[in-house]
């Protein structure tokens, strides 16, 4: 009974050949060997894929926290260059405007030297013309006249280099533009430099075209422009020199030449004949005088108005010549902007001189006095301003800078003052900015003159023929 309990054990080997197996679970067992292998694989597949995926993602994350920081240093940078710029364009600010006010007081400061230094100029002046009217009394007064004349012409051509030297390293040069004619400004440009032709006992020529030249421009600056390159030639050209002027018209503008056989110029010198306080070689004597300014002006002047200027020589020796050239304009101003006087005056008119300079009233009484004309004097706006209230006058001759209030003030009066006829009103003045005139304008006068004023000009500016 107990051999029936039994069991009987059957081994199969597991290594070896499925041969053992009956065919079709050796099959089973293969495929599903097979099936677990792929399966495997392709877990080890995704698996390596994973990893890589990872790897990439830590990369990456490396990379972006690399760039986290770098940016992060980027934004810090930033953020310290913003601080800084700002404090330097506060600076920046401060430092302009300090410059601004500098040149300011620098403006100023020249301004008022300007006019301290005509104002004992004009006495000089006419008391030197008074010495040409009395000329019989002494044979040596001609010569007196003359030599004093010159030097006053002279000191007052320095004054207003200095002041423009000024204005153009600034650039605090105005137009007063219209349209003008080109022998206008030839003309006034001679009328100034006339005294240095003189003096050397030079020669000049003028030959400017037939056909009307018109230029809008500023015909002060426009004539202090060209005044200056006929001084320069003057002083360069000997004694008994020539100095040419010509003019011709090319397409849309016209080129003006200024011409001189005197010393020339160095070819290493020309190309900075223009530049502020440059000048040429020259001797301890200084024989040829002047600041190095003139030349500077001419060139700020010529291109303001949209022109060119330039400079031709040889060489020493062989003289030299300067080419302005200025656009032409096709209209022409018919006005040119003064105030006519509300009286007819006739030889022989009532003056009213405001002027607080002892020396230049008195003399310039005596002038004008010799001229035929009635002069009352004031020496402060205050007074001039009641003798012109409660008088009749033909002409008021009126100082800017006067005690009291300021020859402005007087003619502002005068103008709203609609009872009566405002007479001619003339500034004879100190400052020559033309701020200055344009302010004078504004008030009411009619005419400005800077000290120191030839009293020819003077003469000519109230003669009947002008005023009529």
């Amino acid at each position: 009974m107990a051999d029936e309990h039994k069991t009987t054990a059957i081994h199969v080997p597991i290594s070896g050949s499925a041969a053992a197996l009956p065919s079709r679970e050796a099959d089973q067992f293969r495929q599903t060997i097979a099936d677990l292998l792929l399966r495997i694989d392709r877990e080890a597949e995704q698996l390596r894929t994973k990893t890589a995926d990872l790897l990439t993602q830590v990369d990456e994350l490396q990379e972006v926290t690399k760039s986290k920081q770098v940016l992060e240093a980027l934004v810090l940078q930033l953020r310290e260059a913003n601080e800084n710029l700002v404090l330097a364009a506060f600076g920046a600010q401060d430092m302009q405007a300090k410059a601004e006010s500098a040149n300011h007081r620098q403006e100023e400061f020249l301004s008022m030297l300007a006019h301290e230094l005509r104002s004992p100029l004009a006495p000089i002046a006419m008391a030197a013309d008074l010495l040409g009217k009395i000329t019989t009394a002494h044979p040596m007064l001609p010569k007196l006249y003359g030599i004093i004349s010159r030097q006053v012409g002279h000191m007052a051509h320095l004054v207003d280099d200095l002041l423009d030297a000024s204005r153009v390293s600034t650039g605090n040069i105005t137009l007063q533009k219209r349209s003008l004619l080109l022998s206008e400004i030839i003309d006034s440009a001679v009328e100034t430099s006339q005294p240095f032709i003189n003096q050397r006992n030079q020669q000049l020529t003028i030959t400017l075209p037939e056909d009307t030249v018109v230029i809008n421009g500023d015909l002060v600056r426009l004539a202090q422009a060209f005044a200056n390159l006929i001084i320069n030639a003057t002083k360069f050209t000997p004694v008994d020199g020539h100095i040419d002027i010509s003019a011709q018209v090319l397409a849309d503008v016209v080129k003006v030449s200024i011409k001189d056989n005197g010393m020339g110029i160095a070819p290493d010198i020309q190309p900075f004949i223009f530049d502020l306080f440059r000048q040429g070689p020259h001797s301890l004597d200084r024989s040829q005088g002047g600041l190095g300014i003139g030349l500077s002006l001419v060139r700020t002047v010529v291109q303001m108005h949209g022109g060119t200027v330039s400079v031709y020589s040889a060489g020493l020796g062989c003289g030299s010549e300067f080419f302005v050239v200025l656009p032409i304009s096709t209209e022409l101003m018919t006005d040119d902007g003064s105030t006519s006087s509300s009286l007819d005056p006739v030889p022989g008119c009532r003056i009213l001189l405001i002027e607080d300079n002892v020396s230049a009233n008195e003399i310039l009484s005596e002038l004008l006095t010799m001229e035929g004309h009635t002069i009352t004097s004031a020496f402060d706006g205050t007074s001039g301003l009641e003798m012109a209230q409660n008088n009749i006058y033909d002409i008021i001759l009126c100082d800017i800078g006067l005690p009291g209030i300021d020859g402005y003030e007087v003619v502002k009066r005068l103008r709203l003052n609609t009872v009566k006829a405002v007479p001619l009103c003339i500034a004879i003045s100190g400052y020559s900015q033309q701020e200055n005139r344009s302010n004078a304008e504004r008030v009411g006068f009619d005419h400005y003159l800077v000290k120191p004023v030839a009293i020819t000009t003077l003469v000519n500016l109230i003669s009947p023929k002008f005023l009529q």
